[in-house]
């Protein structure tokens, strides 16, 4: 993985597992996303369990932005 050239007393395993965090927190919220559209289809119809997932997704992809931020100030 490429290391950005303006770190300054930043290991490269921390940016490389900050990263992965990163990735980690955008998939579970592709995967809550993908559970909230499947409650709310019509045949499941199931709007609790969507409107749960749905700020799980929501949650998770913010958590991944806040990682993004800090990594952008370092």
């Amino acid at each position: 993985m490429a290391q950005s050239q303006p770190r300054q007393n930043f290991h490269i395993e921390s940016e490389a597992g900050i990263n992965r965090q990163i990735n980690m927190e955008l998939y579970a919220s592709y995967c809550y996303q993908s559970m909230s559209y499947y409650f709310d289809r019509d045949d499941v119809a199931l709007p609790g369990f969507s409107k749960f997932f749905k700020k799980s997704s929501d949650d998770e992809r913010e958590h991944a932005e806040k990682f993004m931020k800090y990594q952008n100030k370092r």
